[in-house]
């Protein structure tokens, strides 16, 4: 995910204080205001003298550029670059930093190669659509694909330790967060966004699953349910598959009666089947096809409710290439 940084080259209080308001994740100044613009947030504030703009405009400048990265120097591909290079250049360091002066220049550096650049810096030119860039390049992320499966199996299992997952966002009805026993097969648990005559509405709130469950994460990671912690930046998918990115205010692990749900799709290669453990409790929830919340505890086999396939195979939530099975 690419951090957003705001150039105020020439100085301006009100342009920073607006950028920092925005959400952006750093700030660039004259030195001379470097201390002073310190003092108003906690983030990163470089000073612009030691943060040169480079232009690409042949092969020999992309190398240059290359060679000042590998060396740690820090530089900013100045407005006009092409994305071809800026590809090469990402192919070989994750330090690159890229201006937009527009919504438009932003949304192409932050999608380059799916991953995008690691710094858009946003030049004064485009303070006006500042907010507008931190939401769509900070926050929202790609798609995933996600299809329906059909439930096979709903059953008791016992006592486990689940974790319910608070984040700093309002997520709204088709939301949540995508959860299973493999990587390879996971369920997108629904938010608690409904309200029934027993339990107020909590739509900050993912009841996520049992603590071993993986769940995933921004730039294509996973980790144990049970590895979250307070202020860890979440993956938080619709049933579209649009995704934005939450930050956690509050993890809570207890001890609950669970229920496994199975469910099965049907693909080219033959069917695939997920597991996953869940509170057995209403308010707990999976996410159909038409993006409606159904309890787990009405849930029966021949439902159907959204999952995303992907090959197994992680190593510290980072994707390897090995032959792996996980039941």
């Amino acid at each position: 995910m690419s951090r957003i940084y705001f150039s105020c080259v020439p100085f301006d209080k009100g342009d920073v204080t607006l950028a920092l308001e925005s959400g952006v994740d750093g700030v660039i100044v004259p030195a001379e205001h470097v201390e002073q613009v310190a003092g108003l947030s906690r983030c990163p504030v470089w000073a612009a003298e030691e943060t040169p703009l480079v232009t690409l405009g042949a092969k020999a400048d992309e190398e240059a550029v290359l060679q000042r990265l590998h060396k740690g120097e820090r530089v900013v591909l100045a407005r006009g670059w092409e994305v071809i290079p800026v590809e090469n250049l990402l192919a070989q360091s994750d330090s690159v930093l890229a201006e937009a002066g527009t919504l438009d220049e932003a949304r192409l550096a932050a999608g380059i190669l799916e991953r995008g650049v690691a710094g858009i810096v946003v030049s004064r030119a485009a303070v006006a659509d500042l907010k507008d860039i931190v939401a769509q390049c900070k926050m929202a992320r790609s798609r995933e694909e996600l299809m329906p499966a059909v439930v096979t199996r709903v059953e008791p299992v016992g006592l486990g330790h689940r974790v319910c997952a608070d984040t700093l966002s309002l997520l709204r009805k088709g939301q949540g967060m995508l959860v299973g026993n493999s990587s390879a097969f996971t369920f997108l648990v629904h938010a608690e966004t409904e309200r029934n005559e027993y339990v107020a509405a909590r739509p900050f709130r993912v009841n996520a699953g049992a603590v071993h469950a993986y769940v995933r994460l921004p730039g294509d990671h996973t980790t144990y349910l049970g590895e979250f912690r307070a202020g860890q930046e979440v993956l938080v998918v619709d049933y579209t598959g649009e995704t934005s990115v939450a930050t956690l205010g509050r993890v809570k692990i207890e001890v609950r009666p669970m229920l496994l749900v199975e469910a099965q799709v049907e693909t080219p290669e033959g069917v695939k089947t997920g597991t996953v453990f869940l509170q057995n409790a209403e308010t707990i929830r999976l996410t159909t096809p038409e993006g409606e919340a159904v309890s787990v505890v009405g849930l029966k086999p021949g439902d159907r409710v959204l999952c995303r396939l992907d090959e197994a195979g992680r190593h510290f939530g980072m994707r390897v290439r090995e032959d792996i099975q996980e039941v």
